[in-house]
C-alpha cells in the first residue's frame, strides 16, 4: 500500500490525484477488479463518470464497510435543458453548426467540434429559448445523495457549449439548485483557456479541464498563464495523455502539481498494469492542505 496525496476541498479530505476506473466503455466486471486492485494500493477517492459507475462503486463499498470511500459523481446538464418545451440533445447538430458558424475561428472548430449533420443555426432569438425545466433537472439530480456523494461534476460539451452562446445563466441557474440540495458543485469542462475566464462567475468550488504536459486544448503557453493565474482550485483531466506519459508520471505529475500548481488530478485507468506504472509518480506528489484563516 502507498501513501496517496491528500488535500482539502471545501473542508472535506480527497486525494490529489484520483482514479477513474474503466471510464468508457463501461465494464462491471473491469471495474470491480480494478477498485479491488486500486483499494489494496491505498487509493480511496474515484471518480464516477456514469451511473453505472456509481452503482458498482455503491456495491463495492457495501461489500468492504469501509464508508471513508468518497466518489465523484458526473451529471449532464442536458438532461435538464429544452427548446420550446423538447428536449436540448434533439437539437445537437443544430448547436454544433451555430458554434462553428458564429463562434468559432474555423481552425479551432475543426479541432474541438464534432462533425455536425445539419447547416442550419440557432438564431439569436432561439438561444434565448433555451431553458432550464426544473422536473426534468431534479429527476437528473435524483440518483444521488449528498451524503453520500457530496461532490457533483456539472457541465461536459454541453456546459461549455452554453458558455460560448452567452447562456452562463441556464449554468448559474443548475448551480444554485445543486448547491440548495446540499451538493458541492464543480465546473466540469473542455476547452480549458477558451472557457475558463467565461465559467469564472459561476460559483462552482473548483474547475476540471484537460491539462497535460503534452497538450492543452486550444493555445497551450496561454492556457499555462491563465492557469498559474486563476485563483479558484483547478482539477486536471487526463493528466496521462490518453495514456503516452505513463512511463513518465513523474515528471507529468510535477508539471502538474509544482510548475502549474494544480490542485489535483483525475487519471483515467483501463488497466491494472497502468496503476503500477504510476506508483513512483504518485510517491513525488506532496499533499496540499490549505492555512486555515485566522
Amino acid at each position: 500500500m502507498i501513501r496517496f496525496p491528500i488535500t482539502l476541498l471545501e473542508g472535506r479530505k480527497l486525494t490529489r490525484v484520483i482514479f477513474s476506473l474503466c471510464p468508457s466503455p463501461f465494464h462491471s466486471p473491469l471495474f470491480s477488479s480494478l477498485i479491488k486492485k486500486a483499494y489494496e494500493m491505498g487509493a480511496w477517492c474515484f471518480d464516477l463518470p456514469s451511473l453505472e459507475h456509481v452503482e458498482s462503486f455503491k456495491r463495492f463499498k457495501q461489500e468492504i464497510g469501509d464508508e471513508t470511500l468518497l466518489g465523484l459523481c458526473h451529471i449532464k446538464v442536458e438532461e435538464g435543458l429544452t427548446f420550446f418545451g423538447n428536449p436540448l440533445q434533439r437539437f445537437e447538430s443544430k448547436m454544433i453548426s451555430t458554434i462553428k458558424k458564429d463562434f468559432l475561428p474555423p481552425r479551432i472548430a475543426r479541432r474541438v467540434l464534432p462533425q455536425s449533420s445539419s447547416s442550419e443555426v440557432f438564431t439569436q432569438k432561439e438561444i434565448d429559448h433555451i431553458l432550464l425545466d426544473p422536473v426534468r433537472f431534479d429527476k437528473t439530480l435524483s440518483p444521488f445523495d449528498p451524503k453520500d456523494f457530496p461532490f457533483l461534476l456539472l457541465g461536459g460539451k454541453y456546459g461549455d457549449w452554453l458558455l460560448t452562446l452567452g447562456r452562463i445563466d441556464l449554468l448559474k441557474e443548475m448551480v444554485g439548485i445543486v448547491k440548495k440540495k446540499g451538493f458541492i458543485p464543480i465546473y466540469l469542462g473542455q476547452w480549458t483557456s477558451f472557457i475558463l475566464p467565461k465559467a469564472k462567475p459561476l460559483e462552482v468550488v473548483a474547475y476540471a479541464i484537460p491539462i497535460n504536459k503534452n497538450h492543452i486544448p486550444f493555445d497551450f503557453s496561454q492556457a499555462c498563464n491563465l492557469i498559474k493565474r486563476f485563483e479558484k482550485p483547478l482539477i486536471s483531466l487526463n493528466p496521462l495523455a490518453n495514456g503516452n506519459l505513463l512511463k513518465k508520471s513523474k515528471k507529468a505529475f510535477s508539471f502538474l502539481f509544482q510548475d502549474l500548481k494544480v490542485h489535483s488530478a483525475i487519471v483515467p485507468i483501463q488497466r491494472e498494469k497502468e496503476m503500477d506504472q504510476i506508483e513512483k509518480g504518485l510517491e513525488s506528489v506532496p499533499s496540499l492542505i490549505p492555512h486555515r484563516k485566522p
